[in-house]
């Protein structure tokens, strides 16, 4: 849980496969799509207390600057934000520590689709299915889905 490089050798590697994903995002040429728990929420909506989680992984200004290079690298579409923009409330993912997820809705927008060219523009609808988060034995992370019409 430690945005440090050195005290947490996984948030180094986060960072340093962020960059190869960045390199790779540049040497795109055709419609691409690029689906995931990415493991950030980069804009203040995208979590329940912008200035409580500036310090906790997922929501670090390191991670957030890293996955705008990545987007501004490939000219990639965020389709859950054209759909459902900010400062809408989008969450994908709620701790299992809390007794009532629901209630206390502490969430943040991990899961992501991103799209570029034709593909980004064949991008019909977005949906985030909240109420799995409820089911019986739940992932702590919730099913979204993109529609296009190809």
């Amino acid at each position: 849980d430690v945005p440090d490089r050195d005290a947490n050798p996984k948030f180094g590697q986060k960072l340093d496969f962020l960059e190869r994903m960045t390199r790779w995002s540049e040497t795109l040429s055709g419609p691409t799509i690029l689906v995931g728990d990415f493991n950030i929420a980069p804009l203040e909506a995208d979590v329940w207390s912008h200035k409580q989680l500036l310090d906790v992984v997922s929501h670090t200004p390191v991670e957030v600057e890293a996955l705008a290079r990545l987007q501004a690298a490939g000219n990639w579409v965020d389709l859950g934000r054209r759909f459902h923009p900010a400062p809408a409330r989008l969450f994908t993912w709620w701790s299992y520590r809390a007794k009532d997820w629901a209630t206390s809705d502490r969430g943040r927008r991990l899961d992501h689709m991103w799209a570029t060219g034709a593909a980004a523009e064949a991008a019909i609808a977005h949906h985030v299915f909240e109420p799995c988060r409820s089911w019986l034995k739940p992932s702590d992370h919730i099913p979204i889905l993109t529609e296009f019409a190809f």
